[in-house]
């Protein structure tokens, strides 16, 4: 059953709800790169087996507030989803698969947990999947019709 035009513009309203919840994540995220490297930032990354792991850390973190702040913005949403999509995308893969496989992966190593396998991966990837997924709506969709995007394009006809 095909949206009417209505249903469409109700969809389309929900896009800044959206960009909200990508943005304010992957902004807090990145600055915590910054603010708690040990934790979050190069430290976390040379825990998990990444080379050259300040390079990492804090042009993750770099990459997160930029792109979040335009996501938030609603300015080249699109584009600035593309790379927090490949974050989330390789945040699952260095972390997340090795707690499913009980594990290290390649260089990844597995962290200490009490459980291992689908349902501690699941668990720990919450907010992973979320933000992947979100970060493709705003690909797919864009940031909607209230949006720095939609401003700098001009009214529709």
């Amino acid at each position: 059953m095909p949206f009417s035009s209505a249903e469409a513009r109700r969809a389309l309203r929900t896009l800044p709800v959206v960009r909200l919840m990508v943005g304010v994540v992957f902004v807090s995220e990145g600055l915590q790169k910054f603010l708690l490297p040990d934790v979050r930032g190069p430290g976390r990354f040379a825990e998990i087996g990444f080379p050259a792991p300040e390079f990492f850390g804090f042009g993750v973190g770099t990459v997160e507030v930029t792109c979040g702040v335009l996501v938030l913005l609603g300015l080249y949403a699109r584009w600035a989803a593309v790379p927090l999509a490949l974050i989330m995308a390789g945040a699952l893969i260095t972390t997340k698969l090795p707690i499913l496989l009980g594990h290290g992966f390649g260089p990844f190593g597995v962290r200490e947990l009490d459980t291992y396998g689908f349902w501690a991966m699941m668990h720990a990837a919450r907010t992973d999947w979320a933000m992947l997924l979100g970060a493709l709506v705003l690909i797919l969709a864009g940031a909607g019709p209230r949006s720095l995007d939609a401003m700098r394009r001009g009214p529709l006809v």
